[in-house]
């Protein structure tokens, strides 16, 4: 991904991306996608964007294995995560989804987190420390809790899911306030113009919407002008 499309993807919502997809594409049914509503720590800030970097974790019961096995793999992962591509997201499965109490993401590993260089967090899990989570570095999560309960690794780089949206190493991540999209391989040449094109044909709408006077015969110009820029 080069800086000018890196930039693009900052500037503008994940909703935009999403029908941006569509515009790539030429249809609608593009289905990667988060279902339900997430939380973010930093709705003001732009949105996260980069490569996930993946990993699941879970709380609810102390880790049955050898307390050096799992301090070891802790140490992999965050191995993992700071020398893992850039730009980049940490994506983390929560396991024990819908039942996750583990925060894992406080201020502590948010810093931590930041100071590898990484663009943000997306998880179906747990964030605490709202107010001291660090100036951008957003947190998209299922929920908010008090406590990290018996939290550790379980997998460090696979396949993971996030509110029916699967992600695996490498994807293209964008998330903000509304969830977050997998953006396909496929439209990434293209998707620069996508949102360009997408974004100039809305304000066919919009631009006589917010005018003085807007009735229906307007409307009627205006779609006719936003459906004939779409095809």
């Amino acid at each position: 991904m080069d800086s000018e499309l890196y930039d693009l993807l900052r500037s503008v919502d994940t909703p935009t991306v999403c029908n941006a997809i569509e515009v790539a594409e030429g249809k609608r049914g593009f289905n990667g996608f988060t279902r339900g509503t997430m939380l973010c720590s930093a709705p003001e800030e732009p949105p996260i964007v980069g490569y996930a970097l993946t990993a699941r974790i879970a709380a609810l019961e102390p880790p049955t294995e050898d307390p050096a096995v799992i301090k070891a793999r802790r140490m992999d992962y965050y191995r993992y995560m700071a020398e893992g591509p850039k730009p980049s997201v940490t994506v983390i499965e929560d396991l024990d989804y819908p039942e996750c109490i583990g925060a894992f993401w406080g201020e502590i590993n948010t810093t931590v987190h930041k100071g590898f260089g990484i663009s943000g967090t997306l998880t179906n899990g747990v964030m605490r420390d709202l107010g001291d989570l660090p100036e951008g570095y957003p947190v998209v999560a299922g929920s908010v809790g008090p406590s990290h309960g018996f939290v550790h690794v379980r997998e460090i780089g696979g396949t993971v899911d996030i509110f029916n949206m699967t992600v695996s190493h490498g994807d293209l991540i964008h998330a903000d306030r509304h969830g977050a999209v997998n953006i396909p391989q496929a439209v990434v040449p293209v998707l620069a113009q996508s949102i360009r094109k997408l974004l100039e044909t809305e304000k066919l709408v919009l631009g006589p919407a917010r005018e003085e006077g807007f009735d229906f015969e307007a409307f009627e110009k205006a779609w006719a002008a936003f459906e004939a820029a779409r095809t």
